[in-house]
C-alpha cells in the first residue's frame, strides 16, 4: 500500500520494540479495521489474559486507557472489570476523521490499568502498535504480550566514533537524544552531555555540550576530538553522562554509558568501540540505551 513508502520513519523507530518483555505481565487481544469510505479506524478490544494479580484479594480490576500518539490529550478507556485475571472487554472504539495518510504517523497506546478506589491506579503493561505497520486490506487481530511500564528506562543517546591512527585522534560525536527521563515538575528536563575521557580509572579530559531546555528529545549535534595514542586505544574509554541542569540545586544525572574496548556499559558499547577499532577513519553511528548508574 502507497502510505507504507513514506511512513514517519522517526516515530516508527521510536516504538518498534521486537524485545521480549522482561517479565509476564499478560496479554491483550484486540483488532483494527479501517472504514475507507468514512476515514474512521474502528478498534475492537477483546479481551485479556494472564494479568498479574494487583489486589490483595488476588486478583485485578483491569480496564485498558486507549491513545493515538502523539496525541496524548484525547484518551478513551474500557469499562472496569472486577476481579479478573482474563477480563473480556468487547468494546468498539472509532476514530472518526482520520484519513489514511494521517493514520500513517500515528502510534495506538493501549495501556492496561488496574484500577483503584482509594489510591492511584496501578499500571499493569502497555502495548504500542505505529500503524504504518498495519495492512489494513485486511481486517487484523492481534494477541501481543504488554509490556511492564517503563520504571528505570532513562531514553536513548544516538553517538558516533571515529578513530585515525594516523594523528592519534579520537573523535565522538553526540548527535541526539530521545525518551530522556523527565527530572523536571513540567514533565521535561534540560538536558546537557558531560563527557570524560578515562585511562583506567584516571579521568583526564572532561568536555561538554550546551544545555537544552525543556525537551525530552534534544539534538546535541557536538563533536569532540581527543588525541589518544593508538597503543592505549584499547585501554580508555569516554564516560558520556546526560545531566539535567538544575538552576537551583545540584545538576541530576538522566543516565549514562561507558564507551570502552573491553567493560563497556553494555554490550551495544563495548562493540561500537571495537567496530571504531577494527573500521579505522570510518565514521561508526549507534543508538545506545542509557543506564541509570
Amino acid at each position: 500500500m502507497a502510505f507504507l513508502q513514506n511512513r514517519s520513519i522517526s516515530l516508527v523507530d521510536m516504538y518498534i520494540d521486537n524485545s521480549e518483555p522482561s517479565e509476564n505481565v499478560g496479554q491483550i487481544h484486540f483488532s483494527l479495521e479501517y472504514d475507507f469510505q468514512n476515514t474512521t479506524l474502528i478498534l475492537r478490544i477483546i479481551q485479556g489474559k494472564e494479568l498479574p494479580a494487583k489486589d490483595l484479594s488476588g486478583t485485578s480490576d483491569p480496564y485498558v486507557r486507549v491513545t493515538l500518539l502523539p496525541d496524548k490529550k484525547h484518551r478513551l478507556e474500557t469499562k472496569i472489570k472486577r476481579r479478573t485475571l482474563n477480563p473480556r472487554w468487547n468494546e468498539t472504539f472509532y476514530f472518526e476523521g482520520f484519513p489514511i495518510q494521517k493514520l500513517q504517523s500515528r502510534v495506538l497506546h493501549l495501556h492496561v490499568f488496574d484500577y483503584d478506589r482509594f489510591s492511584r491506579d496501578d499500571s499493569i503493561g502497555e502495548v504500542f502498535l505505529p500503524l504504518c505497520q498495519v495492512d489494513f486490506s485486511e481486517k487484523p487481530s492481534f494477541w501481543k504480550a504488554l509490556k511492564p511500564p517503563a520504571k528505570d528506562k532513562c531514553g536513548e543517546l544516538l553517538t558516533s566514533l571515529c578513530y585515525h591512527p594516523s594523528n592519534s585522534i579520537l573523535t565522538l560525536t553526540l548527535l541526539k537524544a530521545r525518551n530522556l527521563k523527565a527530572k523536571d515538575i513540567n514533565g521535561k528536563s534540560d538536558p546537557y552531555v558531560k563527557v570524560w575521557l578515562q585511562f583506567g580509572d584516571k579521568r583526564i579530559e572532561k568536555r561538554k555540550t550546551a544545555i537544552f531546555k525543556c525537551t525530552l528529545n534534544p539534538v546535541f549535534n557536538d563533536t569532540f576530538s581527543f588525541n589518544v595514542p593508538w597503543e592505549k586505544i584499547r585501554e580508555c574509554s569516554l564516560d558520556v553522562m546526560v545531566m539535567d541542569f538544575d538552576n537551583i540545586g545540584r545538576n541530576e544525572l538522566i543516565g549514562r554509558i561507558l564507551l570502552a574496548g573491553k567493560n563497556g556499559s553494555g554490550a551495544s558499547e563495548t562493540k561500537h568501540w571495537q567496530d571504531m577499532i577494527t573500521k579505522p577513519r570510518q565514521t561508526i553511528v549507534q543508538w545506545h540505551r542509557l543506564k541509570p548508574e
